[in-house]
């Protein structure tokens, strides 16, 4: 009898476990790129010149990793801005910045859009 309680003791103190893992596995608190040291520090046309170069090998270094971009501003949009015409760089807000004005930018590398020949990062923010 009591060797039976130590067995289901047990099995319950793994089962407790196991959900508390997998709870916080699931619901565990997204990245917060504003808060994070940028990986690499580049500039825009090196960072789509790789792109164009080799897409695979550019995602390998790149792809989800937080950067910081240099660039001179080519177009503005709500909250959304180009750097040098090949690098989309999205906020969470809206942004305004002077068009030809060099900035640089932190955000997470989402990838290439080889439709508009430009590499995307979201969850940006103003170095």
């Amino acid at each position: 009898m009591k060797k039976k309680r130590i067995i289901v003791g047990v099995f319950v103190m793994l089962f407790l476990i196991a959900g508390t893992n997998i709870y916080r596995y699931i619901y565990k608190d997204g990245r917060n790129i504003s808060q994070e040291e940028p990986l690499y520090s580049l500039d825009a046309n090196t960072l789509s010149a790789e792109y164009e170069q080799g897409q695979q090998t550019a995602d390998a270094k790149y792809l989800n990793n937080t950067l910081a971009i240099t660039g001179i501003v080519t177009a503005v949009t709500d909250s959304v801005v180009t750097l040098n015409g090949n690098v989309f760089c999205a906020f969470d807000h809206k942004i305004t910045q002077p068009e030809g004005k060099e900035i640089t930018i932190k955000g997470r590398c989402i990838g290439y859009d080889e439709l508009f020949g430009e590499v995307k990062l979201d969850q940006c923010n103003l170095k």
